[in-house]
């Protein structure tokens, strides 16, 4: 989804046909989006609100806001903000998005957490003590301190505790348990895997959206900056399964978002290795790889693998035992990245570099030419 005022082109967004909030006397025609964030506004948290849509796409658009909307009443706000938004969503997404909500909520309605403690995000029990004092510090160097870049745009890093994830393997059995005792039909994450479960559906999307906020954001703010890092504004937050009746390998594919992060939780397996063939913006995808762009990793448990959503990749087959990985696909739903040559993208790198060099030689060429003609 793109808002006019927020899209590559500048195009600034005006409020005509959307309800001012209570109270509020300027015209809504005169009511527009900034044209940039206002960066030294701290937006309100809207995370304990009924809303359509992701509290973050709340606090990021609120950055927008014309200065004297700053000051109005928390709900005024979101009222405002949620006319915007819904005018310029497709029929077809504002359908989509009232179909899932009443899903989450029949889920949310009927399903009995095991562990309570997961649903609050508490970084001194979910993640290891390094990677908190690296995201403490908060500076690049604290960040590299902690993670290792086998190939170009691929960090790991360990990153959440043993215990955390067993926590997280219970409550999804015990989810896989009442899914199956009350034969509900679940969604499953992706069109890719028949196995697996969207955490977000059954409460733990408050959790992950302060996960991706917190914790991800300030990374992918210095290590992806090119693809918008520092305004990571919403996510998919899902599980998948690998090995025995379940999910064997995934193809070769690129993700739904920004920033990917994959953490495996465990448990005991052989095989299914990632491998990562090189970043291509949508043009380019199916391109050939280059050598350099070639990597596998091996998952280990607790340890994440931080990559941009356009680095082609794919798992190889699970061979015996069961896989199970987190996977956060973070986006930038109020500002989609473009370009016509993505600094990201390893075949519009190449091409450019083509096209330069092509330049460089015609150019020279055309000096000869005069010069030779000059002596004549």
């Amino acid at each position: 989804m793109s808002l006019p005022g927020n899209n590559a082109s500048g195009d600034r967004v005006d409020g005509n046909g959307t309800v001012p909030p209570p109270g509020f006397t300027t015209a809504p025609s005169s009511q527009r989006l900034r044209l940039n964030p206002n960066k030294e506004h701290k937006p309100d948290g809207y995370e304990d609100l009924e809303l359509d849509f992701s509290p973050s796409i709340f606090s990021s658009l609120e950055m927008y806001l014309p200065p004297n909307m700053l000051a109005v009443p928390r709900d005024d706000k979101a009222k405002f903000m949620h006319e915007i938004l819904l005018k310029y969503l497709p029929l077809a997404e504002r359908t989509r998005g009232q179909k899932q909500k009443e899903y989450r909520h029949q889920i949310l309605s009927n399903y009995q957490p095991k562990h309570e403690e997961l649903y609050i995000m508490n970084p001194t029990t979910f993640f290891v003590p390094a990677f908190l004092r690296a995201i403490n510090d908060n500076t690049e160097q604290s960040f590299r301190s902690i993670m290792s870049e086998p190939s170009p745009g691929i960090f790991t890093f360990e990153i959440f505790q043993k215990d955390f994830c067993q926590l997280l393997l219970s409550e999804l059995e015990n989810f896989e348990k009442w899914v199956t005792e009350t034969k509900f039909r679940i969604m499953r994450p992706n069109t890719m895997n028949k196995y697996g479960a969207v955490l977000d559906d059954f409460g733990l999307e408050t959790m992950l959206d302060r996960l991706m906020d917190g914790f991800i954001r300030p990374l992918s703010k210095v290590l992806f900056a090119e693809v918008g890092g520092a305004t990571l504004d919403s996510h998919h937050g899902f599980v998948v399964e690998y090995g025995n009746d379940r999910d064997v390998d995934l193809g070769f594919h690129v993700d739904d978002s920004e920033v990917t992060l994959n953490v495996c939780l465990g448990k005991e397996f052989s095989g299914g290795e990632l491998f990562f063939r090189g970043t291509r913006c949508e043009k380019h995808v199916n391109t050939g790889t280059q050598s350099e762009e070639y990597f596998d990793y091996s998952h280990v448990p607790g340890r994440a693998v931080l990559h941009r959503g356009r680095h082609r990749h794919g798992a190889r087959a699970t061979t015996s035992g069961h896989r199970v990985n987190l996977l956060l696909w973070c986006r930038r739903e109020l500002k989609r990245y473009q370009s016509d040559f993505p600094s990201w993208c390893g075949e519009c790198h190449h091409l450019k570099k083509e096209r330069q060099r092509s330049t460089i030689a015609a150019t020279k060429k055309e000096l000869f030419r005069r010069e030779g003609g000059s002596a004549l």
